[in-house]
């Protein structure tokens, strides 16, 4: 029994991950939304990403490897400023 909190803990960290929302203004067409998705998406850890336009926010859930830092980087490489707004761990 011990090992398998043991090991239902170590999954549970290995796994874990971070839902964090951006606000990236000035996203005016799907093509933009379409631009910063594909940006953030090329992030190795990065495991979903979602672009609203009417409200120009971001959602990014990613493992814990990765960095807001990375994620702020990836958008400005597609001339728009991203501003985090939240993060929190995924699934809590």
């Amino acid at each position: 029994m011990k090992i398998l909190s043991i090991l239902f803990i170590l999954v549970n960290f290995v796994f874990a991950s971070n839902i964090s929302i951006f606000k990236v203004e000035g996203m005016h067409c799907p093509l933009c939304t379409t631009a910063v998705k594909k940006a953030i998406s090329s992030i190795d850890g990065v495991q979903k990403v979602s672009a609203r336009l009417n409200t120009k926010e971001v959602s990014v859930i990613y493992d814990e490897k990765v960095k807001i830092e990375e994620i702020l980087s990836a958008i400005k490489t597609t001339s728009y400023e991203g501003i985090e707004i939240s993060t929190s761990k995924y699934g809590e």
